[in-house]
């Protein structure tokens, strides 16, 4: 499940974030043809052809046959995954925002195990008073709400860039949008790993062999690197694995609510926005939900796998009871 895990993590890598700067530019080049279109035609017009662009999967029962495709004007494309309300391609979107929500969550999870991994570590080694006034910080910290700090930090950068950014261009208020997101969410993630952190670290160094490298009058630094880290690695290891598949809920979460990524800058998380308000007693648009759904559940599954199997292969103790 490991090898299977990293493999569909390794493809669905490759296919989000290396062709991002494609389907970023395919979907800046599509709106702004849209909102040039927008201008010159009628609301019914606009009306009457939301069917021709919202399209459902080409191979789908609900796909137009042959004859609809002849009557329609212009022919309408075969789309793999269908086509979202402004005709745009769904598979080239649900890459796009993959590529945005997957950088979000491996930078997020970067952050809080630097910071949860430093602050933990220190305090376990120190102990005593400063070991418990660090650790009523996080418990301070860790009574608040998560959900309320992030946008209460979103929305404060909000307010600063519209009181001091009006010269900011459009791309440069998305990119201090999502750097304000990420560092949000990999600043109050931190918490548990330090606490985790901690609790080895107090454990371990009553162990002989850190006794005995304090004895000889190793330095602090390469106690942490020669004896700690290594029987660290299968917790951060493993909190690391679902950090990223929890910044990116968070990050769609937020997103829903308008306030992460925003259009027209794609994330499975607006994405999933979008095809929700699809689903209603009329017609239902399925494909607009269910492959941004689909794209998020098998991220996390395979993550998930690849801890486990890394947590396996990387944890000292485990490898002593292999070789015992």
């Amino acid at each position: 499940m490991g090898w299977l895990g990293g493999v569909v993590l390794v493809v669905m890598v490759l296919g989000c974030l290396a062709t991002l700067p494609y389907t970023l530019g395919k979907g800046r080049a599509a709106d702004s043809g849209r909102s040039l279109a927008a201008g010159t035609v009628s609301r019914r017009y606009e009306a009457t052809n939301l069917d021709q662009a919202l399209l459902p999967p080409f191979w789908s029962r609900h796909a137009p046959d042959e004859r609809q495709r002849a009557e329609s004007s212009p022919r309408p494309p075969r789309h793999l995954l269908g086509s979202d309300r402004l005709g745009r391609d769904l598979l080239t979107r649900c890459l796009a925002g993959g590529g945005i929500s997957l950088g979000i969550g491996l930078a997020a999870a970067c952050i809080a195990v630097v910071i949860g991994t430093a602050y933990g570590a220190l305090a376990g080694y120190l102990g005593g008073r400063i070991d418990g006034a660090m650790m009523r910080i996080v418990d301070v910290v860790y009574g608040l709400p998560y959900i309320l700090l992030v946008v209460l930090l979103a929305v404060a950068v909000d307010g600063l860039i519209e009181r001091w950014g009006q010269d900011l261009s459009p791309g440069m208020r998305q990119g201090v949008n999502v750097l304000t997101l990420l560092v949000a969410i990999g600043g109050v993630s931190w918490l548990t790993l330090a606490r985790v952190i901690r609790g080895q670290v107090l454990t371990l160094k009553q162990q002989p062999f850190m006794e005995a490298a304090r004895a000889v009058g190793v330095p602090l630094g390469r106690q942490f690197a020669r004896h700690l880290l290594p029987n660290l690695l299968g917790p951060i290891i493993v909190y690391a694995t679902l950090t990223v598949p929890a910044a990116i809920l968070s990050e769609s979460f937020l997103s829903f609510l308008g306030i992460g990524v925003r259009e027209p800058l794609p994330s499975w998380g607006n994405l999933a926005a979008d095809g929700l308000s699809e689903l209603n007693t009329v017609r239902v648009r399925w494909w607009l939900l269910v492959w941004p759904s689909l794209f998020i559940a098998t991220t996390l599954l395979a993550l998930n796998f690849v801890g486990e199997a890394l947590r396996e292969a990387l944890d000292p103790k485990r490898r002593a009871v292999a070789v015992v």
